[in-house]
């Protein structure tokens, strides 16, 4: 009887990656891996291990991962499963502290050492390449972490504190998985690391991003390229050339601004300034025509005022964000700013100000998708409703941008993209048609 392990993953997709990473891992050294601990797990006969990888981030997150891990030790103290382990970015950032308050872990694992957590299992290091993996996701498109760590320090951040310092993984690496992934059936590739715009410094001397993506564009096969967490500050413009002559590079880009009022900035160590972004994000758009821009903001920051809030609003109404995020600062301990700034505002101030940019922003995106009713647009299938498709054009990352629903008009299939026609529009998703055209005959 096959030993089986659940693998959960919380917070963001580069734990996904991990994740994926760990299971085909387990799998190859004898281990039935699922990526959900269902009730059939836990009914099945036999040992039954759970993996939950963690997130640190802020405190909803690490109360979240506190939350799995409290249930599953409850799981293992009424048999349902025989062990526990637990890695990620909480156990990286509390390791001194986690395993003498919840001993009920039978192994704990960081950010970078999870690799192990095979090893001990099987005592033999798995037979895979180092970047094998098992794909979570729908079966088309995958995340590609190219870096670990980051070196910027913002003041509010303790993601430096958990991961370490920047480390680029190699191209050639990076281009055997994209090509291991498409062998597979992915063709479409979302590219993820704390900060996109770093890469490759600490290997080539120099930020090489734009020659990786070139390269990843280059493979035969891939057809969208989605490129996230750019961070502005020193930002290459000649990745910019690279996604407008690429036609597979999609005109999308995430990039985490956070604020633009410059007490704001600088109390936040971001080491650029409001016209600074302003005329980074003209150049963006100058240089890649129609290219659709998704960003963070925050607000609640020491140092916002009831002028640096509006000066924000104002921002965000000039420059209409196709994509945006945002969220109330939360102060973080052990970082620059936990030491250094009072968090002296009300929560209550801090959520009033989320209210009101979101708001904004709901309203800026109905404008926006209402520009698109009437226009023809490339959608790929994600998945089967029982009234409609769901798909995403290239402007659209999975989980966090709008989705297009598609009538049933046709046959579509999961993963194969078609033209379609909008139809009409909501801030968060559109509703379209199929055109006939673009469907293969019966």
């Amino acid at each position: 009887m096959t030993n089986k392990i659940a693998v959960i993953t919380l917070g963001c997709s580069k734990n996904l990656v991990d994740s994926e990473r760990l299971m085909v891992m387990l799998s190859d050294v004898g281990y039935e891996v699922v990526d959900a601990a269902t009730e059939a797990f836990l009914e099945a006969d036999g040992w039954k291990g759970v993996v939950i990888n963690t997130c640190g981030f802020i405190g909803d997150a690490k109360e979240e991962s506190i939350n799995e891990i409290l249930a599953w030790c409850q799981a293992k103290t009424d048999g349902r499963i025989d062990a526990l382990f637990v890695m990620g970015c909480l156990s990286q950032r509390y390791a001194s502290q986690l395993p003498a308050e919840i001993p009920e872990v039978d192994r704990w694992y960081g950010k970078t050492d999870w690799p192990a957590l095979a090893v001990d299992l099987a005592r033999r290091s798995p037979a895979t390449a180092p970047y094998d993996r098992v794909i979570t996701t729908p079966r088309h498109h995958a995340y590609i972490k190219i870096a670990e760590g980051c070196n910027r320090f913002c003041a509010f951040c303790a993601i430096p504190l958990i991961t370490g310092r920047y480390k680029s993984r190699p191209i050639d690496e990076i281009i055997a998985e994209v090509r291991m992934l498409v062998s597979r059936g992915v063709r479409e590739f979302n590219v993820i690391a704390q900060d996109l715009t770093n890469y490759g410094k600490d290997l080539y001397g120099k930020v090489e991003i734009a020659r990786l993506v070139d390269e990843m564009a280059a493979v035969e096969g891939v057809e969208w390229i989605r490129l996230h967490y750019a961070y502005p500050k020193d930002f290459p413009l000649e990745l910019l050339d690279v996604m407008a002559r690429r036609d597979n590079i999609c005109k999308y880009l995430d990039i985490a601004l956070q604020h633009c009022a410059d007490t704001v900035l600088t109390n936040m160590r971001r080491h650029i300034t409001g016209a600074e972004t302003r005329s980074l994000l003209a150049e963006i758009r100058r240089r890649v025509p129609g290219i659709h821009i998704r960003t963070t903001l925050m607000v609640g920051f020491p140092g916002e005022g009831d002028d640096e809030f509006a000066e924000l609003l104002d921002f965000v109404r000039e420059q209409r964000f196709e994509r945006m995020g945002a969220f109330a600062y939360c102060e973080e301990e052990d970082t620059f700013g936990a030491r250094n700034f009072e968090d002296s505002i009300p929560q209550e101030v801090k959520d009033e100000r989320l209210s009101q940019l979101m708001e904004l922003q709901e309203k800026i995106s109905l404008e926006i998708q209402e520009e698109k009713v009437g226009s023809v647009m490339r959608v790929v299938i994600d998945r089967e409703e029982p009234e409609f498709y769901v798909g995403r054009t290239e402007f659209d990352s999975p989980e966090v941008d709008p989705e297009v629903l598609v009538s049933k008009t046709f046959r579509l299939e999961k993963g194969r993209t078609y033209n379609v026609k909008i139809t009409s529009a909501l801030p968060f998703e559109l509703m379209a048609e199929p055109l006939a055209e673009t469907l293969d005959p019966a």
